[in-house]
C-alpha cells in the first residue's frame, strides 16, 4: 500500500475574522462580548507561541484574514507558512514578509524578527476588531491625539453597556501600547493575558465611552 502523510485541519465554519467583519447580515452576532472573547483567544494563542514553546515561535502574519472562527465564534490562528522559530544565538534575521497594514515599523529598516513584531500586528488586529474595519489612515491622522472610546467603536452595533465598555476600554488601551513604534516599549503577550483577565469590576464613576485613548505617533 502507498504510504503518505496527511495534514488534518479543524473545519472553522465561519471562515476568517475579516469575512465576519464585512458580513452585514451577521454583524449583529459579532457583539462586544464575542469580540472580547475572540481577542482573548488570540492573546492566549500568541502567548503560548512566544513564551510556552520549547523555542519561541513568531507567526509573522497576524491579520484578520488569518484568524478563523468556528460556529461559537471561538478563534484560532491559521496560516503558519512564514512563521519563524527563534534561535537563542540572536541570529533571527529573515526577508520581509507579512500583510501590509499589520507589519511592525522596524521591519522597514531591520531584518531581525522578534516576538514584538507579532505584538504590533496584534495591536492592529485588536483595533480592527473593535472598530469594525482596518484602522489604517484613521489612526495615522489621530496620532498623539486623545480620541474617546465611543469614536473608535464599530457603529454597526449598539454601544456597549457600562460594564462591557470598561472591558473594551482596557483592551483597546492595551492595543494602543502594542503599536508603539519602539518595539522595546511594547508589552508582551503574557502581559496581555494578565490585563485581559484581571479581576475586579468596572469603576461605575468612570464613563469609559467618553474617556480618551491616545494613539502613538509614527503609525506605519
Amino acid at each position: 500500500a502507498t504510504q503518505g502523510r496527511f495534514l488534518v485541519y479543524e473545519y472553522m465554519d465561519r471562515g476568517s475574522l475579516a469575512e465576519s467583519l464585512k458580513n452585514r447580515e451577521t454583524i449583529a452576532e459579532l457583539d462586544w462580548i464575542r469580540r472580547l472573547n475572540i481577542i482573548n483567544d488570540v492573546s492566549h494563542a500568541l502567548s503560548y507561541m512566544h513564551h510556552d514553546c520549547f523555542a519561541p515561535i513568531v507567526h509573522r502574519d497576524i491579520s484578520s484574514n488569518n484568524i478563523l472562527l468556528d460556529l461559537e465564534f471561538r478563534a484560532c490562528i491559521s496560516d503558519f507558512g512564514i512563521a519563524k522559530i527563534l534561535s537563542a544565538d540572536d541570529s533571527n534575521c529573515t526577508r520581509l514578509a507579512g500583510t501590509k497594514g499589520y507589519l511592525a515599523p522596524e521591519l522597514a529598516y531591520s531584518t531581525r524578527v522578534t516576538e514584538k513584531c507579532d505584538v504590533y500586528s496584534f495591536g492592529v488586529l485588536t483595533l480592527e476588531l473593535f472598530m469594525g474595519h482596518h484602522p489604517g489612515d484613521f489612526l495615522s491622522s489621530m496620532a498623539e491625539k486623545s480620541t474617546s472610546l465611543k469614536d473608535l467603536l464599530d457603529i454597526r452595533i449598539p454601544l456597549p453597556a457600562a460594564e462591557v465598555a470598561s472591558k473594551v476600554f482596557k483592551v483597546i488601551t492595551f492595543a494602543a501600547r502594542c503599536i508603539e513604534p519602539n518595539p522595546s516599549r511594547r508589552p508582551t503577550m503574557q502581559q496581555a493575558i494578565k490585563v485581559f483577565t484581571a479581576a475586579g469590576g468596572p469603576d461605575n464613576h468612570v464613563d469609559h465611552l467618553h474617556t480618551g485613548i491616545v494613539i502613538p505617533a509614527c503609525w506605519s
